[in-house]
């Protein structure tokens, strides 16, 4: 793939998040697309975004859990940016129209103390640069046309990020067990999956291994502050306006998203 083929991707991807016209699936037109590709164009909407104002906030893991990968057809994990802008309050409705086709999944969110930084950091260097954990909800949305991804494609659009309302009672790792922590996700009052946090590459400790050496080759730091989404405890729910999502998490308490009707 060449520059020029880069360029017109970024400039598609970044133009779906404003008019919330969705693109179709890049590797449908791309015979050629790659890894490298795929992450170039992820970088490229990012330096654009950067060069207008937006603030990286932290990075998310996604497809991280079995169910996930079955449910979008994808067969290892991704990363994506998190932005100042993706981060909503608890409690504030959140205005779903500003997404093109939104989804949502509970996740245990990390906040780290110091910087992380691969290749070669292990569980525990990871666990030492954790400040402590938070529940939250991660809103996916594709820019790509009916979720018709292949892994390319989801890099290539930011690993589908979209938005994250994190709960406010922060724990401290060494007062929970991630791996058995188990999760209710509600939408309406209504139970709409299950999972634990072993559904997480065994524990959500490893996908953030996974980021910090996998963002490390390239040069990359994951820096103290940030919030790091490690991955869905279970599949994702599409969600509307007027819905209220409710995700409980085993000695870690519960966080809710309320969306708005559309402006």
């Amino acid at each position: 793939m060449d520059t020029r083929e880069r360029d017109s991707l970024v400039d598609e991807l970044l133009t779906a998040y404003r008019t919330r016209e969705p693109v179709e699936p890049p590797t449908d037109r791309f015979a050629g697309l790659t890894i490298d590709d795929a992450y170039a164009i992820q970088l490229g909407q990012m330096d654009r975004l950067r060069a207008d104002g937006a603030v990286v906030k932290g990075h998310k893991v996604g497809l991280t859990s079995a169910a996930m990968r079955r449910q979008l057809g994808v067969d290892e994990p991704d990363y994506g940016h998190l932005t100042e802008a993706m981060f909503h309050p608890e409690g504030s409705p959140i205005d779903v129209s500003r997404f093109l086709q939104p989804r949502i999944e509970p996740e245990i969110a990390f906040v780290l103390s110091r910087p992380l930084r691969g290749p070669g950091v292990t569980v525990a260097e990871a666990v030492a640069a954790v400040d402590f954990v938070l529940p939250a909800l991660e809103i996916i949305d594709s820019r790509v046309r009916d979720w018709r991804i292949t892994l390319l494609d989801t890099i290539a659009d930011n690993a589908s990020s979209g938005g994250v309302v994190l709960g406010g009672r922060p724990t401290r790792l060494s007062d929970v067990d991630l791996r058995l922590t188990g999760c209710v996700l509600r939408r309406n009052g209504e139970i709409a999956g299950t999972g634990a946090g072993a559904a997480v590459l065994g524990s959500p400790l490893n996908a953030l291994v996974w980021l910090a050496n996998t963002l490390g080759a390239h040069g990359v730091t994951l820096e103290a502050g940030h919030t790091i989404l490690p991955g869905s405890l279970t599949a994702a729910v599409p969600v509307a306006a007027g819905d209220v999502i409710q995700a409980q998490f085993a000695g870690l308490g519960s966080v809710t998203a309320t969306f708005g009707e559309e402006r």
